[in-house]
């Protein structure tokens, strides 16, 4: 068994996660499974799309699990203004976070200028009304020049967190076949190098596991998207760490609910 950090309790892990729901097949009744289930494991937030979050708000309601919606989510194509108006009217109905994806094509073709001016607007319009900004890169998309520059701008910026990927940005494969890596260590050290001290790092896709939740904290990384949350946060109660444990599995079983390998990261 592979031992882990004596100082990282299990309500640390649980914190960490921001349990997605972001897959567009879950039901009405699977949403509601999942902000059960990440009011119970005590996690940082549920992901959701804009439409989701006033049934996730009050599902939520009493626990200390916030409200995460997605903008401009998974293309990054959107105008601006739809942009903003998507994180300003999901602010409005109780997300206090936003993630909004970057436009993928104007980062490769240089346009700096625009990105710059939407990672700020953005920003700027949550800031005012009460929530932090997560800035999506889809690093599968991208070379290190471009994290690096993105990793400028939202420092520059003021940004809370930037992420590395939405979970869907498949690239086609020699073999014909689409995949992702998702968040990579190479990336997860290249943002953490590029990125002012107040910013935080959101690694997503790819981390399903108490190790590698471990593993990419050791790199600096303070959030997590996933999906396998009850997975992760029982691992490390049954790998012993200490606590205290989350709120909502200390009166009742804490074995994985349903939901926690439903469709996504």
């Amino acid at each position: 068994m592979t031992s882990s950090p004596s100082d990282v309790s299990v309500t640390d892990v649980a914190r960490m996660i921001d349990h997605s729901l972001l897959h567009p097949t879950l039901t009405p009744a699977q949403l509601q499974e999942g902000y059960a289930l990440a009011a119970r494991y005590g996690c940082a937030t549920v992901c959701v799309q804009p439409m989701s979050v006033v049934a996730a708000k009050a599902a939520l309601e009493g626990s200390e699990t916030e409200v995460c919606a997605v903008a401009g989510f998974p293309q990054g194509a959107n105008c601006l203004e739809t942009k903003v108006a998507e994180a300003e009217r999901s602010i409005a109905e109780g997300a206090t976070e936003i993630d909004v994806v970057i436009n993928a094509g104007l980062t490769l073709g240089g346009h700096w200028d625009i990105i710059q001016r939407e990672v700020e607007v953005v920003n700027a319009a949550c800031v005012r009304d009460g929530a932090i900004l997560k800035v999506i890169f889809e690093n599968d998309f991208l070379e290190n020049e471009h994290i690096i520059k993105l990793c400028e701008i939202c420092t520059a910026a003021e940004v809370a967190f930037v992420k590395t990927s939405t979970g869907y940005g498949m690239v086609k494969q020699p073999d014909g076949s689409y995949s992702y890596k998702g968040a990579t260590h190479e990336h997860l050290k290249l943002m953490r190098e590029h990125s002012g001290p107040n910013v935080q790092i959101k690694a997503a896709g790819g981390v399903r596991t108490l190790d590698d939740t471990l593993a990419v904290r050791a790199l600096g990384v303070t959030r997590i998207g996933a999906t396998a949350t009850a997975a992760i946060v029982q691992a490390a109660i049954d790998r012993g760490m200490p606590g205290p444990i989350p709120a909502g599995l200390t009166n009742g079983s804490s074995t994985a609910h349903p939901n926690g390998d439903a469709p996504g990261y």
